[in-house]
């Protein structure tokens, strides 16, 4: 990651912790460190890319949007998954298809890892957020994401 990527990707991803009504409302249950633990977060992925990394959709080198995909072994599966988490796109480009793009190509990437899901969650009452997973083929699992602060 580039020191622009990792600003941009920093601008996006903080614009949608700190302003997006529904994971504000699970903010405090996540511990949000807030854009500190944020750009901890990213460093982290800098030096354990074995761990995960932050994906990004540019339009002329700007960063436009960002998720951050984090690997992990599926008993399930037997295989490895990834999960992902805290994906947006910038206001100005919503409805211009960057979101559906930018996993379609973050999918394809996985798959030539050899992942063989993502995982992700979305909030309950966010119903434009679920609409837009599902048309990307995710599925509902009647299971609620749960933490523990240690």
């Amino acid at each position: 990651m580039t020191a622009a990527t990792r600003d941009g990707a920093f601008r996006v991803l903080a614009a949608f912790l700190g302003g997006d009504t529904h994971y504000r409302a699970s903010a405090a249950a996540y511990g949000d460190g807030g854009a500190q633990a944020l750009g901890r977060a990213l460093d982290l992925f800098v030096v354990r890319p074995e761990l995960g990394f932050v994906w990004v959709a540019q339009v002329q080198a700007a960063v436009v949007g960002a998720c951050v995909a984090c690997y992990a072994i599926s008993t399930a599966r037997g295989a490895l998954v990834a999960k992902l988490d805290d994906v947006a796109v910038d206001h100005g480009w919503h409805g211009r298809g960057i979101g559906s793009t930018m996993l379609a190509a973050l999918a394809g990437h996985l798959r030539a890892r050899g992942v063989t899901r993502i995982d992700s969650s979305c909030h309950d009452g966010n119903a434009a957020a679920l609409r837009f997973y599902q048309r990307l083929g995710f599925r509902r699992l009647g299971e609620e994401r749960i933490a523990l602060i240690l």
